[in-house]
């Protein structure tokens, strides 16, 4: 199982679409479109945040079930995300010490009941996308959900902000699985397709270093 990580605008949407053709595997994806409560949250997110939260979490937790049904499924976010992001908000009025406590130990109680077998409760890699704060705002604005620009709601800058600084101590301290990271800047693999057969040939090199 490969699971993406990344910020908001990454690009984990693209690489698991290229990911999953390349490796001819099924993907599964962070429910966003149809996700009632999302709008919601950012019109009000003290009110929303919890619920958005067991929302994702039930989501990724149906989808890691299903993937457990295939060796080389493509996962377009970590569940091991969600703790950083709802702490984040949590540091920002957003949700309470509370309401952040139960969820850790709802998501650790979840995960205990995954199978042990014939998969680990664990991904087998982990890659993660970096990106520059101005790249996460150029995509953010180009996607064009009202929900998520700054222009709606000019809080939302310092919450992108903090965010994206976050997220560089979460993978350095990430121990969950082998990991990998791919520069999304540099080769910009959602515009680029010399940069995309790049990116496949650094997974596929991890991949055979990982024996997968």
């Amino acid at each position: 199982m490969i699971v993406l990580s990344g910020t908001i605008g990454a690009g984990k949407t693209s690489l698991t679409n290229l990911l999953a053709d390349h490796l001819n595997k099924p993907a599964f994806y962070e429910s966003v479109e149809d996700n009632e409560i999302l709008p919601l949250f950012y019109q009000n997110p003290k009110k929303y945040g919890f619920l958005l939260q067991i929302y994702f979490l039930n989501k990724r937790l149906e989808s890691i079930k299903e993937a457990f049904k295939d060796d080389e499924t493509v996962l377009d976010r970590s569940i091991f995300e969600d703790s950083l992001l709802f702490r984040l908000n949590a540091d920002l009025g957003r949700a309470t010490q509370t309401e952040v406590d139960i969820y850790d130990s709802l998501l650790q109680n979840m995960m205990e009941e995954l199978p042990d077998t014939p998969h680990k409760k664990n991904p087998d890699l982990l890659i993660h996308i970096s990106i520059s704060f101005d790249t996460m705002l150029s995509r953010i604005k180009k996607r064009g959900r009202s929900f998520e620009q700054i222009e709606q709601d000019p809080s939302l800058y310092n919450y992108y902000k903090e965010l994206d600084e976050r997220y560089i101590d979460w993978y350095n301290n990430y121990d969950k699985s082998p990991k990998m990271m791919i520069n999304g800047d540099e080769l910009d693999f959602v515009e680029d397709t010399t940069a995309q057969k790049r990116v496949l040939e650094l997974v596929d090199n991890k991949m055979a270093e990982l024996n997968l």
